[in-house]
This record gives structure tokens, sequence and C-alpha cells, in this order.
């Protein structure tokens, strides 16, 4: 999909366990806050601008499970999946000290990866709204022994923690699904978690640029110049095979139409966040006469993607 991919593993389409019409992942998921009923929080206050929370501490916080409170309810989009990506900015300060561990802003990143080793920080965030402020109270249980460790929380220590949820993305795409009728088309059926399952007709590819609206977000339209975060799912018409994916590696990615194929590019200018797209590109608007990868020359591509959001520009 991009210019110059990097080295991309060879994935059989049987490798996905495949069902028709699954529901967006994280659609039926409870969400339950994780509430401060002692009233711990209660020593604890924030102050600051969005982005750049300041906590102080009254008295000393101790807890033996993840506590919090949420400063402002934000009225974006809601985290329901660990397969979502999140942004945010936090700080972090000793439970017993009172003192500033570390303020510091993220990369997107889904939620899972923070759940593997800030699983107290993964918590906080579920069920949060973009836009939102947490104050929380977290122990060091709920932390990895190396990110313990390394903050110097031992036993009964705890960490007082303010997160601002500046950025939530979809977990797949969730929009209206369309009906499409042109003939010789390849078929998408889905996995339960969203993951594409593309089945390649006994015909010729298509010789032009062909695309479908698989499901149509209600999301800004994406352009030209905006870093795009997506999943996709991509192989060749000849032989069938998956040459790339990142559902199979777990997380999104980010791309402008300048960095990208030109027949990939034509497919998602315009786009809504939420949809589902089908694009053939013929050999023209993909690689040309070139071997890329495990890509032959020569070669027409198919890809499925999901616009998940669009990246927030980072600050300098």
């Amino acid at each position: 999909m991009r210019r110059i991919p990097a080295a991309l593993a060879v994935i059989g389409l049987s490798a996905l366990t495949l069902v028709g019409c699954a529901s967006t992942p994280g659609s039926a998921a409870s969400c339950d806050r994780p509430t401060d009923s002692s009233g711990v929080l209660n020593t604890v206050s924030v102050s600051g601008a969005e982005g750049a929370p300041n906590v102080t501490l009254s008295a000393p916080v101790y807890v033996d499970h993840t506590v919090a409170v949420d400063e402002t309810v934000g009225s974006g989009l809601r985290v329901t999946s660990d397969m979502q990506d999140v942004q945010f900015t936090i700080t972090i300060m000793s439970g017993s000290t009172g003192q500033k561990i570390l303020t510091s802003g993220t990369q997107v990143t889904p939620l899972s990866k923070w759940r593997e080793q800030y699983a107290g920080f993964a918590e906080l965030m579920t069920c949060a709204t973009e836009g939102s402020r947490i104050l929380g109270a977290v122990p060091a249980s709920a932390l990895s022994a190396e990110a313990a460790q390394g903050w110097g929380r031992t036993g009964a220590d705890s960490i007082v923690v303010a997160i601002d949820l500046q950025k939530v993305y979809l977990a797949a795409a969730d929009g209206t699904p369309q009906y499409n009728d042109r003939r010789g088309m390849p078929s998408v059926v889905l996995a339960p978690n969203g993951t594409p399952g593309i089945i390649i007709p006994d015909t010729a590819p298509p010789s032009d640029l062909a695309v479908e609206v698989l499901k149509k977000g209600d999301g800004p339209a994406v352009g030209d110049g905006d870093q795009i975060r997506i999943n996709y799912t991509g192989l060749t018409w000849a032989d069938r095979k998956v040459f790339d994916s990142t559902w199979d590696k777990g997380a999104s990615t980010a791309v402008t139409l300048d960095a990208v194929v030109p027949g990939f590019a034509q497919a998602l200018k315009g786009q809504t966040v939420g949809s589902q797209i089908l694009v053939v590109i013929p050999p023209s608007l993909g690689y040309g006469d070139k071997t890329t990868s495990s890509i032959p020359a020569g070669s027409t591509l198919v890809f499925v993607i999901d616009v998940l959001g669009v990246d927030t520009p980072a600050a300098p």
C-alpha cells in the first residue's frame, strides 16, 4: 500500500475465520466507569488547560484498586473496545509524597497495549469519552513490574493520575451498510472482531480503478493534507494472498494521500470517517511493472480499508 513498504508476511485467506455481517467490535460493550466511593480523591485537585493537567495532593493517597472521577466529561467518541486507538496527556504523581513523577503526551496507541503494561490506565479510560479529563488513583499492583519499579512504586504504594483524553478512534468502520451490485467485484466477509476477508471471483480483474463504499460513515471527509488513521487488508488479485494487514499486526496505521500508491489515494480521498471501502487497483495505479516485496510485477491490488479517524496535528 505504501510506495516503499517494509517486508510483509504472506498470509492465506484460509487463516481467517469468516462470518457475514459481523457487528462493530465493542458496540455492545458494558460501560461501567471506575468510581471513587471511598472519597479518597477528595484530597486531590486538578487544574490547568486541556493537555496540561496540574495535580496537587492535600494528603497521602493509598488505594488497593483503581478509582476515578471524571472532572470533565467530553462529548466525543466513547472507548468501548481494547481495539480502539487512544491519545492522551497524562500527569502522574506519587500518592505517598505528592511529588510529580512525570507529565507526558502519548502517541496514538491501541488501548490493549496500555493494558499490557498499565492496566490501571486502561481501566481509567474504558468507557470514557473523547474530551474528558479523568482523575484517578492506581495501586502499584495495576502496573507492570517494570513500570512500578521504574517509578519507585512497591507494595501498598499508589500513584495519582490525571488524564486528558484527547483523541479516541473507532475500532472498525461503523457506517451504514451500502448496497453494491457491480458485477465482477470481490466479496467481503467480516470476522467477529471486524477483520475483513476478501473473496476474489474467478474472472479477470477490472481494467480501471474500481471503488465501492461498503459502509458509509457519518464522520468528516478526509482531505489532501490529512493524516488518516486506517485499518486495511491488501491482497493481489492473481494469487489471492494477503500481503499486508493492519488487522493481523494488531494496530492501525496513519497514512497521507501523497505517501501511498495513486489508486489507494484516489479511493480514499473524500471518504468519510466510519466508512469501509473496497478498492481494486490496476497495475498502472499501483506498483506497475516493478516487483515490490511480496507483490509481483504487474499485480492488480485489492484492499478493504476502514477509515477510523483523522490524526490531530502534533504540537510543536
